[in-house]
């Protein structure tokens, strides 16, 4: 089984840590898409009007703020970035160590900058939605249905798919119609 999550709105940055190891994320097919993303929200967040471009309020400044920095920015499980509701539901902290590991597994992120994440994959906090568009990438949700189709495929041939995607997020992937049975 594959669960498909969305991101959460809010963000817990890690205090301390490495930054993001590209080589180490899953889906590394999607790399060279991830950065090219990365690139274009750290050059809108550095503009002055980069809360209007973003569509975020001033409530939300020091999140842009960051975006002008992954690069640098200490990185975290997915799991323990993510924060609100659906993941403070999950009760990730609760699980066993076994459960963990199978959480890891079949956890999907599915993300406007890193396109699709592991559970486990340790990125850092940034404010970015699905229905932004940004220069150089254009509206994210397209961008990335362009890119996911073969790694996501790929990975849910055989699972059943448990999709808890908002319609934003579940525009950037859709699930193959004539899946066969698991």
């Amino acid at each position: 089984m594959l669960i498909l999550l969305p991101p959460s709105e809010g963000k817990t940055p890690a205090l301390r840590g490495p930054a993001v190891d590209w080589p180490s994320l899953g889906f590394p097919e999607l790399n060279p898409y991830r950065a090219k993303v990365l690139e274009a929200l750290g050059t809108v967040s550095a503009h002055e009007d980069a809360l209007a471009l973003l569509g975020v309020g001033a409530s939300l400044r020091a999140d842009v703020e960051r975006n002008t920095r992954l690069h640098a920015e200490p990185a975290a499980p997915a799991h323990s970035i993510y924060s609100g509701v659906l993941y403070d539901a999950l009760g990730y902290r609760s699980l066993t160590p076994v459960q963990r590991r199978k959480a890891d597994a079949s956890i999907l992120v599915v993300s406007a900058l890193w396109g699709a994440l592991r559970f486990g994959d340790s990125v850092p906090a940034y404010r970015l939605s699905m229905a932004t568009a940004l220069p150089d990438v254009g509206r994210l949700a397209p961008f990335w249905k362009a890119q996911l189709g073969d790694a996501l495929g790929s990975a849910s041939r055989g699972h059943l798919l448990v999709d808890c995607r908002s319609s934003t997020y579940a525009a950037a992937w859709a699930p193959p119609r004539n899946r066969p049975s698991p």
